[in-house]
């Protein structure tokens, strides 16, 4: 096969140093060799490459990109241009996806998989949101690129939507993006998919201050066993998504007794040793599926690469 490059970045805090170093022990025993830290927040784009540093990040063959808490719209862009060259981990096409809530209710829904139910309207379309407003008693304002729960409203009645109005006006968007808020018991399943393998399953519960699960919104973290409908469930958001590794929120709607996914994440996070101490023990298995992915996804660009040079040289 001879030896294979690629270029990674993932984030430093909470442990990420460790995992990367035992990702990158483990694809080195399989000869692949690995450029870490490779922030494209750093990089430049001029005559048909993208460079960082003296690396030619267009020649690699692959490029892992797992850091959620540092994005820019640069680095983005970036992305984008790189994914139409070689192959990345989660593809750019996915990953946009994901970043957009109210395009991934679209597309789960499509498919038949069961979300929130959401109403999606033109900024001066108020009349429209208060008829929602009657009809579902209780919504959620969720910003569509939002993470986190950063942006999350929760919005209990007309006089409270009235009250928004104003703020969301200032911030000049072009539509409302809101979801029926579903009776549940505060907590949610997180599970983990990998290359359509289950890794894990555990719960977040919100604070008595507050309704979201999101640990930066005050939620914690605790142990859950999932059951086959949750992974199941889990499985089928991250093929339609298209993305490789996946983090599936899932809640159980009380009213209608079913489980409905809430998001879908293009960068779930690995387990913090404070959390690994606690019993979250996946970090491992999720390494090694990584790993057998990357090797995989690696394998397959080097043979389309050597089948493109065959047909040129058939041409010339």
């Amino acid at each position: 096969m001879g030896k294979r490059n690629i270029g990674m970045w993932l984030y430093q805090n909470g442990g990420g140093d460790i995992i990367q170093k035992n990702m990158i022990d483990k694809l080195q025993q399989r000869e692949i060799n690995v450029v870490p830290n490779l922030n494209l927040r750093d990089a430049i784009a001029q005559n048909g490459h993208i460079l960082h540093n003296k690396t030619k990040l267009d020649k690699l063959d692959l490029f892992f990109s797992y850091n959620a808490g540092e994005q820019t719209q640069y680095q983005l862009y970036i992305k984008r241009a790189l994914n139409a060259v070689i192959p990345l981990i989660n593809n750019y096409n996915s990953f946009e996806l994901t970043e957009d809530k109210f395009h991934t209710s679209f597309l789960l829904r499509q498919h038949g998989i069961q979300t929130a139910d959401y109403k999606l309207c033109h900024r001066d379309d108020t009349h429209h949101l208060k008829t929602i407003m009657k009809k579902w008693n209780k919504m959620v304002y969720k910003p569509t690129d939002g993470w986190g729960g950063v942006g999350l409203t929760k919005i209990e009645n007309e006089e409270a939507l009235d009250m928004l109005m104003p703020f969301l006006n200032q911030m000049d968007l072009r539509y409302f993006y809101v979801e029926k808020f579903i009776d549940y018991d505060n907590t949610d399943f997180r599970i983990d998919i990998v290359d359509g393998k289950f890794v894990s399953c555990y719960g977040r519960k919100a604070s008595g201050k507050d309704w979201r699960t999101n640990i930066t919104s005050g939620g914690s973290i605790f142990l859950r066993e999932p059951n086959d409908e949750v992974v199941n469930l889990a499985k089928q958001a991250a093929q339609i998504t298209g993305l490789d590794i996946a983090g599936v929120d899932i809640i159980y709607d009380r009213k209608k007794e079913e489980y409905v996914v809430l998001e879908v994440n293009g960068i779930p996070a690995f387990a913090t040793p404070a959390q690994e101490k606690m019993g979250l023990n996946f970090n491992s298995n999720k390494i090694d599926l990584i790993v057998d992915l990357i090797d995989k996804k690696t394998q397959h660009c080097i043979t389309d690469n050597r089948k493109k040079s065959k047909k040129i040289s058939k041409k010339k």
